[in-house]
């Protein structure tokens, strides 16, 4: 399972690990936009994007087939959510809103097998996104090589995060910045906003787990690998489509681009 796993295999090089959002439910989506490699890993957005579960299995093997590395954030911490993202084959699962370090360690919990944790067994549909797995083969691997990546994003999420770091089990702190912002009520990009990402990546880093953040530019993810980040995203499918038609109809019309509209 480990030369399958690309997004841990990345983040162990310590090299950059770039991905980026998806929200649609549809495999050609993905499949054209990895079609150019660069990517170590796909977010199957199951939160705020337009995907079920009905639709993991599918995004999962064209993820996987195009050797990147499908993690899907699941819409809430629920044990049965958890394991339908992993029995379809994701290689790692992201879990909005952790508040605590009780929250964290259920996480981790449904996150691995018995005796380690509680997730039920029934891996019919688990290996086929693992190149050479077979489902006699997957269990072996799956505690140890499946990522468990739990996102800090609240006001209380903030306030335990050291506590929350040192979760034996968790991977991956993943800030998401936006909520972040909203729930303590500061300016996004401001001075607060900023200090308070520096402490969960601080956290991270000094219970030597691996920090993400979620970007919506390029140049939003090459100004936090700089600042020591290991996993940024680069866009999202709907704001990258959303981006280019607003520049092709400014063109079409012979007008400069304002600064468009809000779409991640």
């Amino acid at each position: 399972m480990d030369k399958a796993t690309y997004l841990r295999s990345a983040l162990a090089s310590k090299k950059p690990s770039v991905g980026f959002w998806l929200t649609f439910a549809k495999g050609p989506v993905a499949a054209t936009i990895l079609e150019g490699g660069g990517f170590d890993w796909v977010l199957i957005d199951a939160e705020h994007g337009q995907i079920t579960d009905a639709d993991y299995f599918e995004l999962n093997n064209i993820v996987a087939s195009r050797g990147a590395s499908p993690i899907i954030r699941v819409p809430n911490a629920e044990e049965y959510l958890i394991k339908r993202a992993l029995d379809s084959g994701a290689h790692g699962v992201m879990t909005p809103m952790c508040h605590s370090a009780e929250d964290a360690k259920k996480i981790v919990a449904w996150n691995k097998y018995p005796p380690k944790g509680t997730r039920g067994f029934g891996p019919m549909f688990s290996a086929h996104s693992f190149h050479g797995m077979t489902q006699a083969t997957y269990p072996a691997g799956a505690d140890s090589h499946l990522l468990v990546i739990v996102q800090i994003e609240s006001k209380q999420g903030l306030a335990n995060v050291e506590e929350i770091a040192k979760v034996d089990g968790i991977d991956i702190l993943f800030i998401g910045p936006y909520d972040l912002s909203k729930f303590l009520g500061v300016e996004f990009g401001g001075k607060e906003h900023e200090a308070a990402i520096a402490k969960i990546l601080k956290a991270a880093k000094d219970a030597g787990k691996y920090a993400a953040i979620f970007c919506s530019s390029g140049a939003q993810s090459k100004m936090r690998l700089e600042q020591g980040f290991d996993m940024v995203s680069i866009c999202t499918d709907v704001g990258a489509i959303a981006a280019e038609f607003d520049r092709q109809l400014a063109a079409t019309h012979g007008v400069e681009m304002g600064k468009g509209r809000s779409v991640y």
